[in-house]
């Protein structure tokens, strides 16, 4: 709000009277009232048919009036009010930001311009200006009458003053120059006087300056508005932006008399022009541009001007019968690191990979970051999947490399799918998709690689998409299950443990395992949400029976690989267990030895604080990996569970067991306990009994059953058998 104006100047302002003039009823009556609220006198005309009339009859000090009106323009009016009233000033506030209409008004008489949409206190802070320029003119009619020389010539300065001011005769000399140029060029006016104005411009922008000034229809009322870039002298910037605006000159209205402040005293001139230093302005254009167009931390294309390139390149293989190439890349393990290291060692990883990626590209290739850890690279004329899957590798192998940030030393990888025009799709929008739907698959099969698009993806891709909604709808629901599997003891046939499974009731497709769905989860990275949600259910089922008597009840939870992985696993999963009140030591976190081998030393820290807290850790599936046994006797392990490949194996006798026998001889050396998998007949049952293996879990005691029913399980002495042996 604007301050509350003095009461010393209510006496100025109350003698003043200001017409306000405009086609907009409610403008003209705000700015009446912003007038009056500052003590001026102010009168409404609506239009300038309405002001013409008021003018006749009254005696007004300011006018403050529109140009564009339907009925009577305001130049009309500055006419009507110049022959009647030439002692009243003009204020112009308009719309019209053309130079001709401004010089035009100008010219006229308007002692200043103000654009709509006008800021109140600039408006009042130029009324005060001009009233108090009125008073001071009407109180010094002696000195105005010794300044009437020079006022046609003070005019053309004063008028643009933040510009440079020239004059040129009619062969393109400067015959005046005001001193702008020395701070905006570096030239002294002086020395530009007598010489041509070609020597100003910039070479590639010569032609076009002579050509405007020679334009046929150039005039003052059309004048040449051009951008044009003007050379400077010493240690400035080699050019700078222009916007010059020129026309002849009406002899009539020029008579100069002595030299004026500048250079050259505009004897002879023939044309008349400002240069306004617009070099910010481009500049600002420039970086804008820039910004729309690019990735500002990478300075990589963005995903616009990506589809735009792919959309020309299309185009040209369209024409010229050639091949090009879409690459979708996703990083591995960028979103590990950035968790762990913070989002700033995050950025400078993404611009050191950048760096190296650049660096395997040929030129005419774009590389773009398409969003987070993602990037997108267009091949223009490849030959096929050779040139392709060459320049795949070259990007696979530069990564492969540690990267430092800081103290630091990371590894990431990338994941490419790739997708060939026109055998992958025809379109931008397909090329992407499927480039995309490949590097999922790489992503589903061990990530570091890359693969090309084929039909049979787009089908699973279809499915995956209609999957992956429901699975967002079955989290927000809460259609997703947990069955448990009793592990019992191979002697006694009770009860010691069980392992939670996560089941989906799907609305349409029934009860869903989870085979159907957690690849897609881990995928889509809902694998968070859908196991904090099953852990909560199970330490609350668990946790029951745990108070009702079944103190020694374990329960085994399987984590995926980008649980265990992220650096807030271990305070995670506590705070979970501790918010449902369960005891850490009945839980039992089940992990593969893929995911102990992925990083051994930050697993094993991992693991050792989960076991200070009590939680038991156990190998799940153990014997399927591709690792070194060296870590079981340097990591907190309590169980192993042998796979039920391996006890499918046991049949009649010594040879077919031998690996079964190994891992139970192995865990026993070890002092760890065993949990057999798979257990389906009760020759098995008895086999792994005389091998000593403690307890075992299969369809031998049943399928993983919902809660009701294991509650009534733990009610009896002794699990029954539900196979026949």
């Amino acid at each position: 709000m604007a301050s509350e104006p003095s009461y010393r100047h209510f006496s100025q302002q109350m003698s003043a009277r200001i017409l306000v003039v405009d086609d907009e009823p409610r403008l003209v009556s705000s700015l009446a009232a912003l007038l009056c609220g500052y003590g001026y006198d102010a009168t409404e005309a609506y239009g300038g048919k309405h002001a013409c009339k008021l003018i006749d009859s009254q005696h007004f000090d300011l006018a403050l009036l529109d140009l564009r009106m339907p009925d009577v323009d305001g130049f009309t009016v500055m006419a009507h009010l110049e022959h009647l009233q030439p002692e009243c000033g003009t204020i112009v506030i308009s719309g019209e930001s053309s130079f001709t209409a401004v010089s035009r008004a100008l010219r006229r008489g308007a002692l200043d311009y103000i654009r709509k949409p006008f800021d109140p206190e600039e408006l009042i802070a130029t009324v005060k200006g001009v009233v108090g320029k009125q008073s001071l003119v009407k109180s010094h009619e002696d000195i105005q009458g010794r300044l009437e020389k020079s006022e046609a010539l003070h005019r053309y300065i004063v008028n643009s003053s933040p510009d440079i001011v020239f004059m040129l005769q009619a062969d393109g000399r400067f015959c005046f120059i005001n001193s702008k140029i020395e701070s905006l060029l570096g030239y002294q006016p002086a020395e530009l006087c007598g010489r041509h104005f070609r020597h100003l411009l910039d070479d590639r922008d010569v032609a076009k300056g002579i050509y405007a000034l020679n334009a046929p229809d150039i005039s003052a009322d059309n004048p040449r508005t051009l951008e044009m870039r003007l050379k400077t002298r010493g240690s400035r910037k080699a050019t700078r932006y222009f916007e010059i605006t020129a026309f002849p000159i009406d002899p009539q209205t020029w008579t100069p008399s002595g030299d004026a402040q500048g250079g050259g005293s505009g004897r002879n001139a023939s044309y008349y022009g400002t240069a306004r230093d617009v070099t910010e302005r481009k500049e600002a254009e420039a970086f804008i541009n820039f910004q729309a167009y690019h990735d500002l931390l990478t300075r990589l294309p963005n995903r616009a001007l990506f589809k735009d390139r792919v959309e020309l390149a299309i185009t040209h293989a369209s024409r010229e019968k050639q091949k090009l190439a879409v690459m979708f890349l996703d990083l591995d393990r960028f979103k590990i690191i950035n968790d762990t290291l913070g989002h700033a060692m995050g950025d400078q990883l993404l611009q050191a990979v950048t760096q190296r990626l650049e660096r395997c590209l040929r030129k005419g290739d774009t590389l773009s970051r398409f969003g987070g850890d993602e990037f997108t690279l267009l091949l223009p004329c490849v030959h096929g999947q050779e040139d392709a899957s060459q320049i795949a590798r070259k990007l696979i192998k530069t990564l492969k490399a540690p990267f430092v940030l800081g103290k630091h030393e990371v590894f990431v990888g990338v994941s490419i799918g790739i997708a060939i025009y026109p055998d992958a799709g025809k379109s931008m929008d397909q090329l992407i998709q499927n480039a995309d739907i490949a590097m999922y698959h790489v992503k589903v099969r061990g990530k570091d690689s890359y693969r090309f698009f084929s039909e049979s993806m787009s089908i699973h891709s279809t499915h995956r998409l209609h999957l992956e909604r429901d699975l967002r709808l079955a989290l927000k629901r809460g259609e997703l299950r947990v069955f448990y599997q009793p592990q019992v003891c191979a002697n006694t046939n009770r009860i010691v443990g069980l392992e939670a499974l996560v089941r989906w009731q799907h609305p349409e497709r029934g009860l869903l395992y989870p085979r159907d769905f957690l690849g897609l989860a881990e995928e889509t990275k809902l694998i968070s949400q859908l196991s904090e949600q099953v852990l909560d259910q199970a330490c609350k089922d668990v946790g029951r029976w745990i108070r009702s008597g079944h103190t020694n009840l374990r329960l085994a939870v399987n984590l995926s690989p980008i649980e265990v992985e992220h650096p807030r696993f271990v305070e995670t999963l506590i705070e979970r267990i501790n918010a449902n009140r369960f005891p850490a030591g009945n839980l039992e976190i089940e992990i593969t030895e893929n995911v102990i081998m992925n990083d051994l030393e930050k697993i094993s820290q991992t693991l050792r604080e989960l076991a200070d807290q009590g939680v038991r850790i156990a190998i799940d599936d153990f014997g399927t990996g591709y690792s070194s046994l060296n870590y079981l006797h340097r990591l907190p392990i309590h169980t192993l569970k042998v796979d039920q490949s391996f006890v499918k194996a046991i049949r009649g006798g010594v040879d077919d067991a031998c690996i079964v026998n190994a891992i139970v001889a192995m865990a026993h050396g070890l002092k760890l306990e065993i949990v057999a998998e798979g257990v389906e007949t009760k020759d098995q049952l008895q086999y792994l009994r005389t091998l000593g293996c403690q307890q075992v879990q299969g369809f031998f005691y049943g399928p993983a059953q919902p809660a009701a029913d294991i509650s009534k399980l733990l009610t009896q002495p002794s699990v029954r058998v539900a196979l026949p042996g």
